[in-house]
């Protein structure tokens, strides 16, 4: 049976795989070569380093996320943009903390970041403006990938066991808000913490076009 040749798609490919198994921590040379069957010198032929590896990590991370379309409002367009980013990162859950961390990215992350960048300008913000939406929208989304990873549940029946047996833990007369957030809400029928996010994209987006528009009065007089 032949073997596919190596070559820098395959071991990103492959470190990528290798990341959403393992975590990015245990990430190694040598353990990507295991995982392609070849021995760590051999990996060398097809890339620099391990910087080189996060690059392309990064850069297919980004290859997945949708971009914001250009035939509906901005607004719409940024939150298709946003819903997107979350399932990819949740797919991925070591790439948030790398996302705009790289020095030399690829491609799909310069064409990603222009994209977007060109969204929120056809809302006629100013530059200054953008970069506060920009950054706005990305700390949001990364914040709120990193906390789902590192939730104790995956559905709501989880969340509703977990915070039943966390109440326990911690009397009420001195923790009341905690208790009453935890049995009139996390407890009460159709809570879901995944639906926050949608909740709080609209919040920032609706509070960006208001900015917007003030700024473009402003800039009117």
């Amino acid at each position: 049976m032949s073997r596919t040749p190596l070559s820098r798609d395959r071991v990103i490919e492959a470190a990528v795989a290798l990341a959403d198994r393992v975590g990015i921590e245990p990430l190694t040379i040598r353990k990507l070569a295991d995982e392609l069957g070849v021995g760590p010198m051999t990996i060398y032929h097809h890339v620099a380093n391990k910087e080189d590896i996060l690059d392309g990590m990064v850069d297919t991370v980004f290859s997945e996320i949708e971009l914001p379309p250009t035939d509906v409002a901005w607004t719409e367009a940024m939150a298709i943009r946003a819903r997107s980013a979350r399932e990819v990162l949740a797919r991925h859950q070591w790439a948030a903390p790398l996302m705009e961390s790289r020095t030399d990215p690829g491609p799909a992350t310069l064409g990603h970041h222009d994209a977007v960048l060109g969204c929120l300008r056809r809302a006629g913000m100013s530059w200054p403006l953008v970069a506060t939406a920009y950054a706005t929208l990305d700390a949001y989304i990364y914040g709120f990938a990193l906390q789902e990873a590192g939730l104790p549940f995956d559905t709501p029946e989880e969340a509703a066991q977990i915070a039943s047996l966390m109440v326990q833990h911690f009397p009420a007369d001195l923790y009341p808000n905690l208790a009453a957030f935890t049995f009139d809400h996390v407890l009460a029928p159709g809570y879901d913490f995944a639906a926050e996010f949608d909740v709080g994209l609209d919040l920032i987006l609706r509070g960006l076009a208001d900015a917007a528009v003030a700024e473009q009065k402003v800039s009117a007089r």
